[in-house]
């Protein structure tokens, strides 16, 4: 048994999803944005929902709000630079998508929230709710469609992430999500089942 060490109430919560937010208000002037969103999660699966939480005062917050509608891109390790640059620099100082050379391309079901087009994946989503937390206010949305890059299913349609090379965020680190360690309800699986999804065996 491990001893442990209290560090204090605070958000260490990891690894969580790494992602960047695309939206736009072109009905008030605001060109396409970028921004990276630390705390992303699923929240339901009928309907599919997810949330984001955002502070007031980011320019994204008032889009968000003002539109409804937002997509989120996953990121791939060539992306990681790009990601943490969204974090950091403000759209209200520069086009992000021009700065980091990025493609904005329309999202299925979405009117204006455009979606990265160097992504492997991205969701459309469209607002639900709006919930004041405190720094931040929780955005609850609907996804309304999810895209992936056609080079990432393999032949039998499945989606190989591993290819993807997706980037997750340990506390305020970036880390690179490596090759599966199971799938659900892989601690029941026959080992004929386990084989046959690729799970490595320890010898």
């Amino acid at each position: 048994m491990e001893n442990f060490r209290q560090i204090g109430a605070t958000t260490y919560l990891c690894p969580i999803p790494a992602v960047v937010l695309g939206c736009a208000d072109p009905e008030h002037g605001q060109r396409p944005n970028l921004i990276t969103i630390g705390w992303a999660g699923v929240v339901c699966s009928k309907p599919p929902m997810i949330s984001v939480s955002i502070r007031k005062e980011r320019l994204s917050h008032s889009i968000i709000a003002n539109t409804g509608e937002f997509t989120l891109n996953l990121i791939g390790q060539d992306l990681c630079e790009a990601m943490d640059f969204c974090g950091v620099k403000s759209g209200r100082e520069v086009d992000k998508f021009a700065h980091l050379g990025l493609t904005a391309v329309p999202a299925p079901q979405l009117d204006v929230a455009p979606a990265i087009g160097e992504a492997p994946a991205f969701l459309s989503c469209k607002v639900k709710q709006i919930i004041e937390l405190g720094s931040h206010d929780l955005f609850l949305a609907e996804v309304k469609q999810v895209s992936v890059a056609d080079r990432y299913f393999l032949p039998d349609g499945s989606i190989d992430e591993e290819a993807m090379k997706l980037v997750a965020s340990v506390h305020g680190k970036y880390r690179a999500v490596k090759e599966a360690l199971g799938f659900f309800g892989f601690s029941l699986a026959s080992p004929e089942v386990r084989a046959r999804r690729g799970l490595k065996e320890d010898k």
